[in-house]
């Protein structure tokens, strides 16, 4: 049997305005025309709210619009000839350049992460609220090769984003960037808010700028220039990870990369503590690339890793029994590519640490175990 819902129509007098009251039930019972109104608001209303606008909602008041300040000076080459400074004095002179950038704050008494690209340098670092208010900004410390930079302002009770845990990223999942692109948000004090999925995880790129990024969060939440250093939330509000690069140089095509924040938790306590992030240690090795015909030499079914050509005596590498001649393939599970990207790996350490490296030898595979000693 196939069960039917009837709607029932009432209709009524016009009221004063010409409108006439009415109602669709299945109960038979009436309401006016302004009710029905108001009904049908409330249920545009619910439609367009979502689980990503009660986030933003949520996120917006703790991302932040940073100005850093740095003042420049230009030295004249000829300042130091008495017959041009004679005729046209010194023109050596000093002025201040500004760039902007995204920054989220992560406790109520005010510490803000965001970018070392962005903070870590410059005499000056204003940081603007949501609510309009500006302040200037400590630099508890900074991290170039991770990229990370932790400023401090002086108030309370302020609204932060709670850390997630970037390892739980699910790839296709939704997330939302939140930030500052081309300083937009000193426009009307309010971040700019893209959405998209978590295209990738575990991501590593070559190295930019003597700055290393190793397992980053790749999404297509479109990221452009002065986003970098604000928040990369995921759909239940928490920070996942902070956004620091696009790929291709003509703005944003869907690539964009975020520091995972787990990686982000463990420098910001170091910073707290030490202002820096302790990797005073040494390896003691010499390597070289991998090309085709060592490749085909040692018998390998690629170019990825790197060949040892080189151990300092009683060094770390010594004493790990690493020797000239070890096709280094992985660092604690991390593969190495090439050179570039073992400096790199190395990064993600800290003194006094010991690690896994695996080797091949004489057709083999062996792990070694190194304690990174102070240098």
């Amino acid at each position: 049997m196939v069960s039917v819902s009837f709607a029932y129509l009432y209709f009524a007098k016009e009221n004063k305005n010409g409108e006439l009251n009415f109602r669709v039930t299945s109960n038979g019972d009436t309401i006016s025309t302004a009710e029905k109104r108001i009904e049908n608001s409330n249920i545009i209303s619910n439609q367009r709210s979502s689980l990503i606008t009660e986030t933003v909602k949520s996120a917006s008041p703790a991302v932040v619009g940073i100005t850093v300040t740095e003042i420049l000076e230009y030295r004249d080459p000829y300042v130091d000839d008495p017959f041009y400074r004679f005729f046209f004095g010194d023109r050596s002179r000093q002025y201040k350049s500004q760039s902007r950038g995204s920054g989220v704050i992560i406790s109520n008494d005010g510490f803000i992460l965001t970018n070392d690209h962005v903070a870590g340098s410059g005499s000056e670092i204003t940081v603007t609220l949501t609510n309009g208010k500006h302040y200037k900004a400590e630099r508890i410390g900074t991290d170039p090769i991770s990229d990370i930079c932790l400023l401090k302002i002086s108030e309370k009770n302020l609204s932060y984003i709670k850390f997630g845990n970037s390892d739980d990223a699910i790839i296709g999942e939704w997330v939302i960037a939140l930030g500052n692109p081309f300083g937009l948000f000193e426009i009307n004090n309010k971040p700019i808010v893209t959405v998209g999925v978590v295209s990738a995880t575990g991501m590593n790129l070559e190295p930019v700028n003597n700055r290393y990024y190793l397992g980053m969060i790749q999404t297509d939440a479109a990221i452009n220039g002065g986003n970098s250093g604000g928040p990369l939330i995921n759909s239940a509000g928490e920070l996942i990870g902070i956004n620091t690069l696009i790929y291709g140089a003509q703005g944003n095509i869907g690539i964009g990369f975020a520091i995972p924040i787990n990686k982000v938790s463990k420098i910001v306590n170091e910073l707290k503590r030490n202002g820096e992030v302790d990797r005073n240690f040494w390896i003691g090795m010499r390597v070289q690339n991998i090309d085709e015909e060592i490749a085909k030499y040692y018998k390998l079914p690629n170019i990825s890793g790197v060949i040892v050509t080189y151990i300092d005596k009683n060094s770390p590498s010594d004493k790990a029994g690493i020797q000239v001649g070890d096709i280094i393939t992985t660092v604690e599970g991390i593969p190495v590519n090439n050179d570039r990207s073992l400096i790199g790996i190395f990064q993600e350490f800290r003194t006094g640490e010991s690690i896994k490296i695996n080797i091949i030898r004489e057709n083999k595979s062996q792990i070694k175990t190194m304690k990174l000693e102070k240098r």
